[in-house]
């Protein structure tokens, strides 16, 4: 529970947008360029194939008006543009850009190009944050769900067909496959009505929009999770049969025509079912776009059935050990067999993954998809040799004799209690292979022993009719004592205690792994952050961020201070501003408004302003900070500390 919930406020407490996995890697007029002559089209070149929608490509003059015309329009390859109107007089022009990726995330931005000479404008060049706030923190908590729940119906529906047919009728068993199956389908309805959302305005409100949940029907996005929604119905149906018919087909008949038909079918069926769920996130994420797409899907197919059947299967197994009756020795061993498999296929598909992915060496250090991949590598070692402990104790626990003493603390515990109760254990201990979660009806349960007649006895008053409370009370204790008899002899045995320790812990480090994969897909490429950074001119790399101290004094009642403002990474481009007010005792305090503008004299360039958001007391941000070229950019900070007291402090910075 504490690592779900650390995963959850994980998920939740981000703000920030989510990393784009297509980056402009070039413009025509460039960023920041100065033309002699006005231009008659605007052209964005992106890492991959981008969607447009109207009015996802604004070009802006000076003063904010719109001057393109039209649509825009794929030119060649993953290039696009739109028409300007003619007749543009000198200038700075704002572009701003908000498109979806191919592999279904949303990217935003904006630069600046200037005809003739730079001029003075009134537009934001920061473009629009997508992918953040409440609607990009609750769309990602969702596609951790949906990775969960898909995790749980396909990998603990294949442990109870490939490894423990037994657990099929078991109750624990089916509330966790079920579980999976809802949180999937609860996921998957939620991504659908946030998708519109979180790919345009990012506003709650649009959530129930059905106007742009058409255009989400009209996506490849949109169409991946209504064929999640119609093959999660067919999942229905199949575990109506595996935990009905299935579950309660006769032992004898186990190994008859109809039952091999019948399990046959159900392990055909399934299969297509999982394999076709898998799809539903290789057609519409990472691995549909970039280099060999038509060998990246099948093998991310592959990639998402192994993970399955691991961690799926061994949270089935958890269950299976702690809310279940004792499983076989059989059915751990089988299961051991299958996450060796499936640890394999992983190993197979990981490194192709990582190589398509990554590009390079360098990138696995100097990304961030390099480094949460280095990350998922650690916790599948840690996993492993965790495993392994696992395998140790499925050995000895096959090694084990059919028939062994009971354990001392077992035999102490059948010693004191009453004869009749010891009779009613007597079936469970007995056996050094299983013990039943169900308490056995025998004959000291019968009412013909001792305590069967003194608990008769009690449940009847002094006129000798059955008292129906009492008898429901004594039947309550009943239940109570089989449990608590049930458990001991359970925790008794130390082979089992010990597997179940450490299959506890798998369990643990998986919780951890799944939200490290999930955040693996929702984060720029190694390839394509490398690919960004060869198409950025090398003045615009040469950066670091950027930290200034402006004290302050607007003369009116607490109007002193100090502004601490940071630019990272203070380079061409985009970058993320914080602003920081604090008294003169260095206590965070609120002031009514602060505002920021650039300004490159040199160039003619600004004052391009910025008006932060209000993060909390004392805090001011703001994310895709465009700066159009580098220079010694005098940085302008107002602060209003009441209707009347204002102040501005002027700080020159290297930037780029």
């Amino acid at each position: 529970m504490v690592l779900l919930l650390a995963v959850a406020g994980a998920l939740l407490g981000g703000a920030a947008p989510a990393s784009a996995h297509a980056a402009l890697t070039g413009s025509d007029p460039a960023q920041g360029a100065v033309v002699d002559t006005a231009p008659t089209r605007i052209s964005l070149t992106f890492s991959e194939q981008v969607a447009f929608s109207d009015g996802s490509l604004r070009v802006l003059d000076p003063k904010g008006g719109r001057v393109d015309t039209g649509k825009p329009v794929a030119l060649k390859g993953t290039t696009y543009g739109v028409k300007l109107r003619a007749g543009l007089s000198d200038g700075t022009y704002t572009v701003t850009y908000q498109v979806v990726s191919a592999d279904s995330h949303p990217v935003a931005g904006a630069f600046t190009f200037s005809i003739g000479a730079p001029s003075a404008t009134t537009v934001q060049a920061s473009g629009q944050a997508v992918g953040g706030g409440v609607v990009g923190g609750l769309y990602g908590l969702a596609r951790y769900v949906a990775y969960a729940g898909f995790v749980v119906l396909v990998g603990g529906a294949a442990f109870v067909l490939a490894c423990w047919p037994r657990g099929a009728g078991v109750r624990a068993v089916q509330r966790l496959v079920a579980g999976g199956w809802v949180a999937l389908t609860a996921a998957t309805l939620a991504l659908l009505l946030l998708r519109g959302s979180y790919t345009g305005s990012g506003k709650a409100a649009d959530v129930f929009d059905l106007s742009l949940l058409g255009q989400v029907l009209e996506t490849k996005s949109g169409a991946a999770l209504v064929s999640r929604l119609l093959l999660l119905a067919v999942a229905a149906l199949f575990l109506a049969v595996l935990f009905g018919a299935y579950a309660k087909r006769d032992a004898k008949a186990s190994g008859t025509v109809e039952q091999r038909d019948l399990t046959l079918g159900l392990a055909l069926g399934g299969t297509a079912v999982a394999a076709g769920l898998a799809t539903t996130w290789a057609v519409a994420e990472h691995a549909s776009t970039g280099i060999q797409a038509g060998v990246a899907m099948p093998v991310d197919v592959l990639h998402l059935l192994a993970v399955a059947a691991w961690l799926g299967g061994l949270t089935a197994l958890l269950v299976a050990l702690y809310r279940g009756p004792s499983v076989d020795a059989a059915a751990v061993r089988r299961f051991s067999q299958v996450a060796f498999t499936s640890v394999i296929v992983l190993a197979a598909t990981g490194i192709y993954q990582s190589w398509r992915q990554v590009g390079s060496w360098p990138a696995l250090t100097g990304t961030t998809y390099g480094q949460l991949l280095l990350a998922k590598v650690g916790l599948i070692a840690v996993l492993v040799a965790i495993a392994r402990i696992s395998r140790r104790w499925t050995a000895q626990l096959a090694q084990q004799p059919a028939e062994v003493a009971r354990p001392k603390s077992a035999t102490a515990a059948a010693k004191a209690r009453p004869k009749g109760a010891a009779s009613r254990g007597q079936g469970a201990a007995a056996s050094g292979k299983k013990v039943s979660g169900k308490r056995d009806s025998d004959k000291g349960t019968s009412g013909k022993g001792a305590s069967g007649r003194r608990g008769a006895g009690t449940a009847q008053d002094s006129s000798g009719s059955r008292d129906p409370r009492r008898a429901a009370q004594l039947a309550r204790q009943q239940a109570a004592m089989a449990a608590a008899r049930t458990k001991q002899l359970r925790d008794a045995d130390p082979l089992r205690s010990g597997l179940r320790r450490s299959v506890l812990a798998e369990a643990g480090v998986a919780v951890v792994l799944l939200a490290v994969t999930t955040a693996l897909t929702s984060t720029e490429p190694g390839r394509t952050e490398e690919a960004v950074k060869a198409a950025t001119p090398a003045t615009a790399q040469a950066s670091g961020p950027v930290s200034l101290r402006l004290p302050f004094d607007t003369g009116g009642q607490d109007g002193r201070g100090t502004v601490d403002l940071t630019l990272d990474p203070a380079r061409v481009g985009g970058n993320d501003l914080h602003v920081f007010v604090v008294r003169p005792n260095g206590k965070a305090f609120d002031v009514p408004e602060v505002k920021i503008a650039f300004t490159l004299k040199a160039k003619g360039i600004g004052p391009l302003p910025i008006t932060p958001e209000h993060i909390t007391t004392g805090h001011w941000s703001k994310s895709g900070v465009q700066i159009p070229m580098a220079g010694d950019w005098e940085i302008a900070v107002t602060v209003r500390t009441s209707d009347i007291d204002q102040v501005t402090v002027n700080k020159n910075a290297k930037i780029g």
